[in-house]
């Protein structure tokens, strides 16, 4: 299977005056950091913004940001941002990155109330246009004309996009799947993806994080009856742990606690944000109060059941820090019960099992999807992929939400149905039309580091730094000398990571050998500071890559005292 149709003329550096071109910046080849362009005779439209965690390849970093650089010198051309639902993989992005983009943002309400507090978190809720379009509503960008058509997903209001241009139709899927009976909102629109298709359809832009699974995703339903099943035959305390952003799951589970005659409370912040944001948009309107935190000690054990974040094993998260015996009102003992109504996420199994562990350590009864019936899939499984397909009947499928193997797993899916597969990675340019669509060219990309309150390259010189740290130490030596650039006191050797208190002995030798290398440099050189620090660099550099067989980042202070 080829990856591109071949070279063709291309518009300079994926301009859009060449015609109607898509160009992902994240989310292609990868999981996460879902950021889209379309491009249509000089207008740019994305398609959604967000994050991702960098995982054991890359632990400097927790929180990774697409690149925006490309289309951020073109945003006087970019007519807005259209979102298709509230994961953070696909608005996680848009506080921090909104002030490179600075353009309108279209969502549902759901999506809008969950995007309005993180940009007041940023202190840009008053600096951004949010225009709220309800679910399977219609809205025009430019040459774009899109529409939204209701989906579901492990989140409320999922929006696949219909953009119609007059080069022809495009339908971005998002992250999606056909789920008949959902918990809250409405049924997939199939009559509306039919007549998309017997109207025309030129591609179809599809999640393919499940691409390899046969069968179907399954349904929410199920997944509540199972839960109320499952919780109703429990003694002792309960904690449930789902993606707070599951808002149907949540509901599912207060559903479970209420019909076990439990009261229910909700442990960690994002869940209380997500709760908010469903009820502003008019779901969850008819939940009982819930416990707060401070008062669930005041609980019987029997009639209590915890909602809480946590279920990928973030370090910070609420059942992170239960299972840790750290969190400030909830604890989880002998006799109690962890339920994880989640997947794990590629990258993050070895924080889910720590926390497992720490819990069965705990005398908690830790169940998971392989134990019970807990959890359903929110993307397509290839059943789905096909009734999809027979829907819209496509001339051309384009993968993406997923890595290389997902990818060419529905490419081979699409291609057995007739339909013609386009393999991208994150930068290619695709041109739509005019003429045969073909990758054309390729736009620069990269990966962003949330670094505190900044952001930086992932791969660039403050982590970079930080990554030979972690991996080979640091190392700083301190002199000082009189002005012509003679020792006036031994010198000393601080170096974290590879020294520590007790190694006295080998801390002087390195001491006493430095003193030597410096006595020795040419009188002349010591006489000018820069030379002279960066020859004493060089020689702790050689001190410890002689005795501990490391090339850490190492500095050299010079304190040089006048007469």
């Amino acid at each position: 299977m080829k990856k591109s149709t071949g070279k063709t003329p291309a518009p300079d550096r994926g301009d859009a005056q060449g015609g109607f071109i898509f160009v992902p910046l994240g989310g292609t080849g990868e999981i996460g950091m879902n950021f889209n362009l379309y491009g249509c005779d000089g207008a740019w439209m994305a398609v959604d913004c967000g994050m991702g965690f960098s995982g054991p390849e890359a632990p400097e970093a927790e929180i990774l940001l697409p690149d925006p650089t490309f289309i951020a010198g073109q945003r006087d051309t970019l007519l807005g941002l259209v979102v298709t639902h509230a994961h953070e993989d696909h608005i996680g992005g848009i506080a921090r990155l909104w002030p490179q983009l600075r353009c309108p943002v279209y969502a549902t309400p759901f999506a809008a109330a969950v995007i309005r507090r993180k940009l007041n978190e940023a202190g840009l809720g008053r600096e951004v246009k949010l225009h709220i379009i309800k679910p399977g509503g219609k809205f025009t960008l430019g040459p774009f004309g899109v529409r939204y058509i209701n989906m579901t997903h492990s989140t409320l209001e999922m929006q696949a996009l219909s953009i119609t241009t007059a080069y022809g139709t495009i339908l971005h899927t998002g992250d999606w799947k056909f789920d008949a009976t959902p918990i809250l909102g409405t049924a997939p629109d199939e009559a509306a993806l039919k007549a998309l298709g017997d109207a025309g359809v030129l591609a179809i832009v599809s999640d393919s994080t499940n691409a390899l699974v046969e069968g179907h995703s399954g349904s929410e339903a199920e997944v509540a009856q199972s839960l109320k099943s499952l919780v109703a035959d429990i003694p002792g305390r309960i904690a449930v742990t789902c993606f707070a952003s599951n808002v149907a799951r949540v509901a599912s589970i207060i559903a479970a606690g209420e019909g076990a005659g439990r009261h229910v409370a909700l442990v960690g912040r994002s869940l209380g944000n997500y709760v908010a944001a469903a009820q502003e948009a008019g779901y969850l309107r008819d939940v009982p109060d819930f416990i707060p935190e401070e008062d669930i000690g005041a609980i019987p054990d029997g009639n209590l059941l915890l909602v809480v974040t946590g279920s990928q094993g973030e370090p910070r998260s609420a059942m992170a820090r239960i299972a840790a015996d750290t969190h400030r009102f909830a604890s989880l003992g002998e006799g109690d019960t962890a339920i994880f109504s989640s997947r794990m996420i590629p990258g993050n199994e070895r924080a889910i099992t720590a926390v497992q562990d720490s819990l069965v350590r705990r005398g908690v009864d830790v169940i998971t999807d392989d134990d019970e019936f807990t959890h359903v899939s929110g993307h397509p499984a290839r059943e789905e992929l096909r009734k999809l397909y027979a829907l819209v009947r496509p001339q051309y499928l384009i993968p993406t939400h997923g890595e290389w193997r997902h990818l060419s797993a529905q490419a081979a899916l699409a291609q057995e149905s007739g339909i013609t597969p386009i393999l991208l990675e994150n930068g290619d340019v695709l041109q739509f039309g005019p003429g045969t669509p073909a990758i054309v060219d390729s736009v620069p990309t990269g990966r962003l580091a949330v670094d505190g309150e900044r952001i930086v390259p992932l791969k660039g010189g403050i982590l970079g730094a930080r990554r030979r740290m972690m991996q080979n130490g640091v190392a700083v030596a301190s002199f000082v000398t009189d002005a012509k650039g003679r020792l006036l006191a031994p010198p000393q050797i601080s170096a974290p990571g590879l020294l520590d208190d007790t190694d006295i002995k080998l801390r002087r030798e390195c001491e006493s050998e430095f003193a030597d290398l410096v006595n020795n440099l040419p009188a002349q050189l010591r006489l000018q500071d820069a030379p002279f620090v960066d020859s004493a660099r060089a020689a702790l550099r050689r001190i410890i890559g002689k005795r501990f067989g490391k090339r850490p980042l190492v500095e050299a202070h010079l304190t040089r005292l006048n007469d």
